[in-house]
């Protein structure tokens, strides 16, 4: 591949996609995780909850694409095994299958967690006066903060 000239040093293109890796491990075990009890849930809120979380792992799905491809753009290989998504990631995977208000919980607090790793990743784009990474962090954060915030008001 010819060298990437886009205003970006590579130590800066580096530091961003280390940064991005770990927002695209956040992002994929939490798809698993919410696809995992979208499968799982029962109990008398089982069709709202069902619903949602269908909504919420459909929607990571597409976000966990654009957050590859953004790390493939800044010219570094996007990760993309089971191993080396649980060595990145900071979001816990869950044993067993907990109760629906348990899991509601777990995902809240997991997309909290996938907040606080997109504001460190976020500061890291900024310094390097990344606008095209900054906005995809920017558009993830709002994404999670607000479903951190409907999680939040079904408990």
């Amino acid at each position: 591949m010819s060298q990437i000239d886009i205003g970006i040093s590579e130590i800066s293109r580096e530091e961003i996609a280390q940064g991005l890796k770990k927002l695209l491990a956040d992002s994929y075990t939490l798809y698993l995780q919410t696809h995992n009890f979208h499968w799982n849930v029962t109990g008398p809120q089982f069709r709202e909850l069902h619903l949602m979380f269908e909504e919420h792992y459909t929607e990571l799905a597409l976000a966990v694409d654009e957050i590859a491809e953004r790390i493939r753009t800044l010219g570094f290989a996007a990760p993309a095994t089971y191993r080396a998504f649980a060595e990145l990631s900071s979001v816990k995977e869950v044993d067993g299958v907990p109760e629906a208000t348990e899991m509601v919980n777990i995902l809240m607090q997991a997309h909290e967690t996938v907040v606080r790793t997109s504001r460190a990743v976020l500061k890291i784009a900024q310094q390097a006066d990344d606008e095209s990474s900054a906005s995809l962090i920017g558009d993830r954060m709002r994404a999670h903060e607000k479903t951190a915030w409907m999680l939040r008001a079904t408990l």
